[in-house]
């Protein structure tokens, strides 16, 4: 029987669009627009002028804090200007840098890293040197999550292979093509955290990814313990408190976190750029994104520079059919509908959905009629319409007993409202709203 957790959906997966296409290298665009905030905490400072000529890999902006997160230039050339330009994290300030095929190349060393050598501090140092975030949406520094408070006795490392969100498939991809780079990933990965048991929790219809990792671990080091796990495919099965009950059978109690019952959870991207930046010397300038939806005429799963606008991507996908009904950044469950093509990709961009009228929800909500959907679906036990109600009827305080800070977002209870409410919508105005008070 397949390990789940309790609640969630089966919304459509539409992974067939892009399941079977292989990574694409898209080509570098004439401008990049690097943020200096892409990730949770304070924004980096830039360490290049306008004027500077600067090559692919250089650290362009460094972190100016212990939550922050280094940012290197994702192509060669020059920066042109430093400016505000709307993200998917709102208007941030971005380094421009203008192409230059002339000037291809990068800082990477040639030589590989002796990791046996390296101790857990080398390894945590290094990750931080590479700006390397959590991939899988949140963009939370990696060097940081991976440097517990002493109190927190961490034992097992939770891989996040489930890739729960519709359309995307990148992930899939990634474990399919490079299973033995993201072994020797987490294997340096359990040594910067002083830990020899990994667990890798994969969905059932990943098949081909959860043989593909199993091989792999053919080769592993007896004295690391590395298990894959098969999962339900069920919508959130990826969200980090449903995957470590899935896996471990381990309950994050209310407004807790992962290492509050011993463990620290990694996306699988996440880990092959942990791969990257140990065995190759590479920093965290580009990143693997599934490109799909109705709207789009070459779907696929494409190594995008990071900065690369959103028009950009389009072009190289051979261009829209029509005007999208929405432009979703992520995923269409978790993710954020944009209003312009000239937002820049950046380190949390795991998808772009250019969707069409059919593949979209477009209809005016209505008044609750207490079925009590959203309350079966919830996979954190919340009831997200009474929370719903108490926020339209402007009556706040009543929201605080409800926990509404215990939602993760993941939109479950939107999509089966039969009234079409957008009720974690309503929550997320509960918590700024609480917050505030």
């Amino acid at each position: 029987m397949l390990l789940t957790f309790k609640g969630g959906i089966h919304p459509p997966e539409n992974k067939h669009i892009t399941e079977e296409l292989e990574f694409v290298d898209l080509a570098p665009p004439g401008i990049c627009f690097v943020p200096l905030q892409q990730h949770i905490g304070a924004p980096s400072n830039p360490v290049v002028n306008i004027g500077d000529t600067v090559v692919q890999g250089q650290l362009i902006a460094g972190a100016s804090g212990f939550v922050s997160a280094n940012v290197h230039a994702p192509v060669s050339g020059r920066v042109i200007e430093i400016v505000a330009v709307p993200t998917v994290y709102q208007t941030q300030m971005c380094i421009a840098i203008e192409y230059d095929s002339e000037m291809d190349g990068h800082v990477i060393p040639d030589t590989t890293p002796d990791t046996d050598s390296m101790s857990a501090a080398d390894i945590i140092n290094a990750i931080r040197e590479a700006g390397i975030v959590g991939l899988g949406g949140a963009a939370f520094p990696t060097a940081v999550k991976l440097s517990p408070p002493p109190e927190k006795k961490i034992d097992v490392l939770v891989v996040n292979g489930a890739e729960c969100e519709p359309y995307l498939t990148v992930d899939d991809v990634l474990m399919r093509t490079y299973p033995n780079e993201l072994i020797e990933g987490i294997r340096v990965t359990l040594k910067a955290l002083g830990l020899n048991r990994a667990v890798i929790g994969i969905e059932d219809n990943k098949s081909g990814a959860v043989a593909a990792m199993r091989s792999a671990l053919s080769e592993v080091n007896p004295d690391v313990t590395i298990e894959v796990i098969p999962l339900k495919t069920k919508y959130p099965q990826g969200a980090e408190k449903q995957l470590i009950y899935s896996t471990l059978r381990r309950v994050v109690p209310s407004r807790g976190l992962p290492m509050d019952v011993g463990v620290i959870v990694q996306n699988i991207g996440t880990i092959y750029s942990i791969y990257e930046a140990l065995y190759r010397g590479k920093p965290l300038y580009e990143r693997f994104v599934t490109v799909s939806g109705a709207m789009i005429k070459r779907p696929g799963n494409y190594r995008i520079k990071i900065g690369t606008p959103l028009s950009d991507v389009a072009e190289q996908c051979g261009g829209l059919k029509g005007d999208p009904a929405k432009i979703v950044i992520g995923g269409p469950m978790c993710g954020i509908s944009v209003h312009t093509m000239e937002m820049p990709v950046v380190k949390g961009t795991s998808g772009i959905l250019f969707l069409s009228e059919d593949e979209v929800s477009l209809e005016d909500f209505s008044p609750c009629i207490r079925c009590g959907k959203c309350v079966r679906k919830c996979p954190v036990g919340l009831v997200p319409c009474d929370i719903g109600n108490a926020v339209e009827n402007g009556k706040i305080e009543q929201t605080e007993n409800l926990n509404p800070y215990d939602c993760i977002m993941c939109g479950s209870c939107t999509y089966v409202c039969p009234s079409n409410r957008p009720l974690s919508h309503f929550i997320k105005i509960a918590q700024q709203r609480l917050k505030k008070r």
